[in-house]
């Protein structure tokens, strides 16, 4: 096992406009799992790619452990790596694909069979070892390109979306295990997604990217809690944060018919910036539904457009009135609700449950 360390790292595509990947610093901890989180495009699988040996690093340096491995071919990076489309051998068992790689370091037969075996019992494919991939599901199929990472006892595990060619139960149950297998193991993981809920129930921490540009590395609670910048708010978290742009007035902003004070620390941060504006940061559930009997409490009108009903909670799509525009607005109200299309409520929320951030740099305004 061993930590793994980007210092200004950077890739160079002569297609993009800018770098695939940005003066990445980023330092992973001996036994860490690090979740790569983005969207589309933002450098992460790239970053890996790096990380593998399989992408040029045109500047800067990445260590593993204390060994520069910038310039070293993968096979020398003491590195194994879990692809999104599994990448096995069709017309090989269980155990051969999972044994394949130490086949060709001409590890010794006994020794293959005992590390294939203890995978297998820690990835419950005891019972598969002599099916060919075709006859096994997208799950077990998983499970056995894990396994061959496993077999080979790396100081670092690359992980490139791999659940995202299964359905969503088995994704659920997949990640499940993944993370628990990475807690039993304790080996460094480095793992790649654009699923925000993935990110944030498998990490030790997150990493969000965004045009190749790192914008925040932290735990995921801190990272929800309190995102660096709007993009990092309207991005973590499912659905995302409601954002709008709002004029800031002598004591705070007004959202629709909300009147919101703000921290004097925010009003004094966004007028130094000689900004007439302030982006406001809710997410679903910091709504409040104010009921029929609250009529004279100041609230944002909103009409509902959908309902997403998933029994625990119910998701209400909306469109509310903010200044001269109509912004789409999505409020969480647990259990099952029974508002329908086209008709009307009115939701508040608390000054200190919001986000607030900078109408000029995006960055979050300080509150203290």
């Amino acid at each position: 096992m061993a930590s793994v360390t980007f210092d200004k790292a950077t890739r160079c595509f002569a297609t993009m406009d800018h770098p695939a990947v940005d003066a990445l610093d980023l330092q992973i901890a001996d036994g860490e799992f690090m979740v790569l989180v983005g969207p589309s495009g933002c450098g992460k699988s790239t970053t890996l790619r790096m990380l593998a040996g399989l992408e040029d690093v045109d500047s800067g340096t990445i260590r593993i452990g204390d060994r520069d491995v910038t310039y070293l071919p993968p096979k020398d990076r003491d590195i194994a790596m879990v692809f999104q489309n599994y990448a096995l051998y069709p017309h090989m068992t269980t155990a051969d694909n999972m044994g394949f790689a130490l086949k060709i370091a001409k590890v010794r037969k006994d020794d293959v069979r005992r590390r294939v075996a203890e995978a297998a019992g820690i990835l419950d494919l005891g019972d598969y070892l002599g099916r060919k991939p075709k006859s096994l599901s997208g799950g077990q199929r998983q499970r056995v390109a894990m396994g061959r990472a496993i077999v080979r006892e790396p100081q670092v595990f690359l992980m490139d979306e791999p659940l995202s060619n299964l359905d969503a139960k088995l994704r659920v149950q997949t990640r499940t295990q993944i993370a628990s297998l990475q807690r039993r193991l304790g080996t460094t993981t480095v793992y790649v997604t654009h699923d925000q809920v993935e990110a944030l129930t498998m990490g030790d921490r997150v990493a969000v990217m965004k045009d190749g540009v790192l914008q925040q590395v932290g735990t995921p609670k801190d990272v929800f809690r309190r995102p660096a910048n709007a993009f990092v708010g309207g991005f973590i978290g499912s659905p995302a944060m409601n954002l709008f742009r709002l004029p800031l007035t002598a004591d705070g902003t007004e959202l629709g018919g909300l009147l919101l004070p703000l921290p004097r620390p925010a009003l004094r941060a966004s007028r130094a910036e000689d900004s007439a504006e302030i982006i406001l940061g809710v997410r679903p559930e910091q709504f409040e539904i104010l009921s029929p009997e609250d009529r004279d409490t100041p609230g944002l009108e909103l009409v509902v457009d959908a309902v997403e009903d998933t029994g625990a909670v119910t998701y209400l799509h909306t469109t509310a009135k903010v200044g001269q525009e109509a912004a789409q607005v999505v409020v969480r109200t647990p259990g099952r609700q029974t508002f329908g299309k086209g008709e009307e409520l009115r939701v508040t929320a608390r000054p200190d449950d919001v986000h607030l951030f900078s109408a000029k740099t995006e960055n979050r305004l300080p509150v203290n």
